[in-house]
């Protein structure tokens, strides 16, 4: 009897195992399936630098034409994508962003960069200029598949989880709580205007942006305008490290946040 107890439960084990592999391999297919965005979560793809503007000294919007002029980007809302380019050496680098734009904004998708002086896809960015290429791919999801051997009775667990996979869904919840500093904006700015102009959605979105300077402010003119246009819905709080004293200049700036 013993013998059937245990053989029973390496079968379910491997049962539980196989309907994991199953959903695991379901999921992924189905999902590039549905895709019908101008990326590929696997292999990357160029995209053509169609607009530089410059922000700040070391802020710069670049905007990247889609294959055609209908073409979505299809990236989800919230989450990265990975573009690749070369550091001052010439080595490979990699590093994720999220666009500022959404696949409302058809035929292109726009990155708002921060560069910084040793970093080193900054360099890439501070580089690129109008007609150059950028290598694109995503979403990129961090998957966990475990397959596991618990000694004890040798039973099979299996357990699938997906990590820093966020997934908006309208009137989710009643309000919005955010939080970003620096170029940590652009997600939670895409995240918000996703939410703000769909008529379906009524959740109210509250942000606190901190910057050391005024003038560290990414996004400010596009935060202002949903503000502005969405004064019932979306709270705007700034928060400033540093607040220069003295000019004129300083002056207005410490009355726009008073």
């Amino acid at each position: 009897m013993a013998f059937l107890e245990n053989s029973r439960v390496e079968i379910l084990g491997f049962a539980v195992a196989l309907v994991a592999v199953t959903t695991v391999t379901a999921y992924f297919y189905l999902n590039k399936k549905k895709s019908k965005g101008s990326l590929d979560p696997e292999k990357f793809q160029d995209f053509k630098l169609v607009k530089r503007t410059q922000l700040s000294h070391n802020v710069a919007k670049f905007r990247f034409a889609l294959p055609t002029p209908t073409s979505i980007l299809g990236l989800p809302i919230g989450q990265h994508m990975s573009c690749r380019g070369k550091d001052s050496i010439g080595e490979e680098v990699i590093k994720p962003y999220t666009p500022t734009t959404l696949d409302s904004d058809v035929g292109y998708f726009e990155l708002v960069i921060k560069m910084y002086p040793q970093g080193r896809m900054s360099h890439h960015f501070r580089e690129m200029r109008v007609g150059d290429y950028m290598a694109v791919k995503g979403p990129k999801v961090h998957f966990c598949f475990l397959l596991r051997l618990i000694a004890l009775r040798s039973l099979f667990v299996a357990s699938a989880c997906l990590l820093g996979r966020f997934k908006y869904q309208p009137n989710q919840v009643k309000a919005f709580g955010m939080i970003a500093g620096g170029s940590g904006i652009t997600p939670m700015f895409q995240v918000a205007r996703a939410i703000l102009e769909n008529p379906k959605d009524n959740t109210n979105v509250h942000l606190i942006y901190a910057n050391v300077t005024f003038e560290d402010i990414l996004l400010k003119e596009e935060l202002d305008s949903l503000a502005s246009n969405y004064p019932d819905r979306f709270k705007l709080f700034y928060v400033l490290n540093q607040v220069l004293f003295g000019s004129s200049k300083a002056k207005e700036k410490q009355n726009h946040f008073q």
